[in-house]
């Protein structure tokens, strides 16, 4: 096994389990400074479900579902810490999410991404449709 397929084993996955969002807020800023930290508890009450990595102690993954009330469920904010990335971490949090929504019910998994990110959805089984967006 090589060292980067042993760095990924040892990702332990935990699904609808209590968010540190001083950690989550920590993570998003590492993975996306462009944007500022926020409080993540108005966030993760309106969550069908989240999915968090972690390497020992430190969240380096996270994903959460919103829904709505139905069968339409809406992956957002995937995540994983720059230094974790392309070793099948972003991809596995998807997977389990999709599982994690399709627990509850729910028959569509909708996900909004940037043009450069379409091999990486795609890749997780997503195919391209046309959707509006306005911004308010």
């Amino acid at each position: 096994m090589t060292n980067e397929h042993a760095q990924a084993a040892t990702v332990a996955y935990h699904i609808d389990g209590l968010v540190n969002v001083d950690a989550l807020s920590d993570l998003m800023l590492v993975s996306w400074p462009d944007t500022s930290p926020s409080d993540w508890r108005p966030v993760l009450s309106h969550s069908l479900a989240t999915v968090c990595a972690y390497q020992g102690e430190l969240l380096i993954g996270f994903v959460h579902v919103a829904w709505d009330g139905g069968v339409h469920a809406f992956l957002l904010d995937p995540t994983v810490h720059p230094d974790h990335r392309r070793r099948g971490i972003g991809t596995e949090l998807v997977r389990r999410a999709g599982d994690a929504a399709r627990a509850h019910g729910c028959t569509w998994l909708h996900v909004d991404y940037e043009p450069r990110l379409a091999p990486f959805y795609e890749g997780c089984g997503f195919s391209p449709t046309a959707a509006g967006l306005m911004r308010l």
